[in-house]
């Protein structure tokens, strides 16, 4: 899957050629980069960008200088880069796009972890991804200190609002879940109010989300369900929320602003001289 984002990416970028690189660098010649962090963050993708280029140029030498997951500071070098220089400048803007997305989420997530620190609330992802690049943003946030929520919607059932209307009711939904559970998934519901919560304890489920609380209700929920079944809280999470809600006792915290609204993190690739084999 993830050969196929780069091919893809490849394709859409270079089409039927880089016509400035390839009016301007002779085919043969040898450039040798190296990718620096313009900011501090937490570094990830070093391996896809590598992929991008083994793609192009199966001889180019690609050196990362730091594992994915690693804290790095602004002017860091975080890999070296020596090969055909066509295929390298053909192949920069895409090595970026995924270096720097993909940093930019490790690097929010890697916050909102350290903002949870001292509590047991586990940071969750959501399925608020960039279209064709969810395994790539669920492994930014594992590589920020994350865990993943469900990958889609075949491998967990969660029953949200809509479920609910469309059933007739909380019990109806959760019923007609469990009856359909061949392969015995997690089951998980969304629950708006402490009533409902009430409800889906008495009804047997394996999580609860408790949606859009404040942080009082949330309080109150874990009071109420006290460790029966896990409770994941979501909705208005944020760096200024977060620790106040891990604070409640919750056993997760999921932020969609891990991946939808990621702000990337500024990464370079600087060419450092070249070597001509004519």
């Amino acid at each position: 899957m993830i050969e196929e984002i780069i091919k893809q990416a490849l394709q859409e970028d270079i089409g039927s050629g880089d016509i400035t690189t390839e009016a301007i660098v002779p085919d043969s010649e040898i450039i040798c980069g190296k990718f620096l962090a313009k900011d501090s963050g937490v570094i990830s993708g070093l391996d896809i960008a590598k992929k991008v280029f083994k793609q192009l140029d199966t001889n180019i030498k690609f050196n990362a200088l730091f594992s994915d997951g690693a804290s790095v500071p602004g002017g860091q070098v975080l890999a070296s880069i020596e090969g055909n220089g066509r295929a390298i400048l053909a192949g920069e803007r895409v090595a970026l796009n995924f270096l720097q997305r993909m940093s930019g989420i490790a690097t929010a997530t890697r916050k909102y972890v350290d903002a949870a620190k001292g509590t047991k609330a586990v940071i969750l992802d959501t399925r608020k991804t960039a279209p064709g690049m969810r395994i790539l943003d669920k492994k930014a946030v594992r590589d920020g200190g994350g865990q993943n929520h469900r990958f889609g919607l075949y491998d967990m059932f969660l029953i949200k609002d809509n479920h609910i209307a469309a059933a007739g009711s909380l019990k109806n939904a959760i019923n007609l879940a469990k009856k359909s559970n061949g392969k015995n998934l997690l089951i998980e519901v969304e629950v708006e109010n402490l009533d409902q919560l009430k409800e889906a304890l008495f009804l047997g489920v394996d999580r609860i989300m408790l949606d859009n609380m404040e942080t009082a209700q949330i309080r109150q929920a874990v009071e109420i369900t006290n460790g029966r079944v896990p409770l994941e809280a979501s909705g208005n999470v944020n760096l200024e929320t977060i620790a106040r809600i891990a604070q409640t006792g919750v056993d997760y915290i999921s932020a969609g602003s891990l991946t939808h609204s990621v702000r990337a993190l500024d990464i370079s690739l600087e060419i450092i001289n070249q070597k001509n084999n004519d």
